[in-house]
């Protein structure tokens, strides 16, 4: 007997947070629900399909795969029985304002003998910090992170003690550890430039997240064939494989507390946010479209945003954090992203491309600390068409801008275009690539529609930032501090952003939900 047999659960969402937490509940023998808003899974994982063009609309880095082995190993599965991956050569593109363009490879040679050609030395300080950063991914990921520490008394223990020393000396900034090795601006942003999947600053991300870099240089960076969309769908197949129920459009309106378990209201949602004629996720059809209705469930998990699901969908006096908590947060960037159809190639550009000003402080400073839309912006281009033909017509192109901007900022229809302007003369004055006449097909999104789509906070495109503040067990809880029974799951709570670690955090939640019911 499995057990949660004869437990039912609705899971509020269907990003990957959701989507974990749902195999794991039905691999435990939970009847699980998944209710989904918008018009298809994956949540900012979402798709757009229009005239040839298949874009992957939020995530498009397929970062840590020792973490996606360890998901499917847990159901006696591989990532390769649902979805094919390809590493990237070269890992991403650099293109600095003042000219200057690196490549970061697969090759670690390669790379040392880079640094080496910016800063006598620095080749040599690479190999050093990626060793320590490989020290530091291993200690953290095997105490801190794939073990759910939620309260302070789980860190008073021995191998916690043991691994102290290692989080003590890393709790300053990533912006001092990194200029302790390396002196030159570019490669100290080279070091840095992943905080942006953090949602961070140099200034604000405590330096044990120097453990990135060994994601990025060592563990690679890989591409599935389908785009971050095919592995949406493999969670997918997986949960139908272990019984769990999609349902999409269904969108919760109000969670209702019983004496024995839950009553959600569900109310039919439109299709979502510029996302026309876009891709169904669920692979075998198992997805069901919702006009309204109560469901009755005897445990709750919400992979919708933290602050909305306890603002919005529970009174008052059942929500754990009240508005002021919610107020005073760092949350991460939101972006303004163009989704573009291209005739013909970009050639210059590389599948992930970076473009970065030489100074990138004023722009973390606009998205931080005196929030306005950045007037040097640093950004990054994705051209999954130069990996995979069947994302764009042929003879096309198919890729999307990202800017980095703070959430809660004015993004009007005039703002927008002026802004797009803007960014797509900079793509074409520092990159080479100009784009203007040849775009064929073009959607904007942006903060207000990270709020409407997705019920995100201040229209952020992550959640709440890694400051030193919100770190562990300094994240909001993922047991309901005020309604048994009533779960969280996703990027709110630990380990935190990415999706990756909301896989990890489905696990966590899961874990709870079977120890509460024992």
């Amino acid at each position: 007997m499995e057990p949660l047999d004869g437990t039912s659960v609705a899971v509020i969402g269907g990003g990957f947070g959701g989507l974990s937490t749902a195999c794991y509940l039905a691999d435990a023998g939970a009847d699980v629900t998944v209710l989904e808003k918008n018009e298809q899974l994956g949540g900012r994982a979402s798709r757009l399909q229009r005239d040839g063009f298949r874009f992957d609309m939020g995530p498009s880095w397929y970062l840590m795969p020792d973490v996606f082995e360890r998901f499917f190993s847990h159901f006696d599965r591989a990532p390769e029985d649902y979805y094919t991956l390809q590493r990237l050569d070269p890992h991403y593109r650099i293109f600095f304002k003042d000219g200057d363009r690196i490549d970061v490879t697969p090759d670690v040679e390669t790379n040392v003998e880079t640094f080496e050609s910016y800063e006598p030395g620095a080749g040599e300080a690479l190999r050093e910090y990626l060793d320590t950063s490989e020290e530091h991914y291993e200690v953290a990921m095997n105490q801190f992170v794939y073990e759910d520490r939620p309260r302070l008394r789980d860190w008073v223990d021995l191998d916690v003690m043991r691994a102290a020393p290692i989080g003590l000396t890393l709790l300053g900034t990533m912006d001092d550890y990194v200029s302790g090795y390396f002196e030159s601006p570019k490669l100290q942003q080279i070091m840095q430039y992943t905080l942006v999947f953090l949602g961070g600053s140099p200034k604000n991300t405590p330096a044990l997240y120097n453990m990135m870099s060994h994601v990025d240089f060592n563990l690679g960076v890989y591409y599935p064939e389908g785009g971050i969309g095919a592995v949406v769908d493999g969670l997918v197949e997986l949960g139908s494989e272990l019984g769990v129920e999609y349902r999409t459009n269904a969108e919760v309106t109000e969670i209702i507390t019983r004496r024995r378990g839950f009553e959600l209201e569900l109310a039919a949602t439109a299709a979502g946010v510029a996302a026309p004629e876009s891709v169904a996720a669920a692979a075998d059809g198992g997805v069901h479209t919702e006009t309204g209705d109560r469901l009755r469930v005897d445990r709750v998990v919400s992979d919708a945003d933290y602050a909305h699901t306890e603002q919005e969908l529970l009174p008052e006096h059942l929500r754990g954090y009240d508005e002021s908590y919610w107020e005073s947060r760092t949350y991460a960037p939101s972006a303004f992203l163009l989704y573009l159809g291209v005739e013909g190639d970009v050639e210059a550009l590389a599948h992930h491309t970076l473009v970065l000003p030489t100074d990138w402080d004023p722009h973390f400073e606009e998205i931080f600390d005196r929030p306005a839309w950045p007037d040097d912006p640093a950004y990054y281009l994705c051209v999954p068409s130069k990996t995979d033909d069947t994302v764009a017509p042929e003879g096309h192109s198919n890729l999307f801008v990202l800017v980095p901007i703070a959430p809660g900022l004015e993004d009007s229809p005039a703002t927008r275009e002026a802004y797009r302007g803007k960014i797509l003369a900079d793509v074409a004055e520092h990159t080479g690539v100009d784009l203007r006449d040849r775009i064929v097909l073009e959607e904007s999104f942006s903060v207000s529609d990270f709020a409407a789509r997705y019920h995100s906070m201040r229209g952020t495109a992550l959640g709440m930032a890694h400051t030193l503040r919100q770190t562990a067990l300094l994240r909001p809880e993922r047991r309901s501090k005020e309604v048994p029974g009533l779960y969280f799951t996703g990027s709110y709570t630990t380990p935190g952003i990415g999706v990756p670690m909301c896989l990890i955090a489905g696990q966590h939640t899961a874990d709870a939900v079977i120890e509460d019911a024992s």
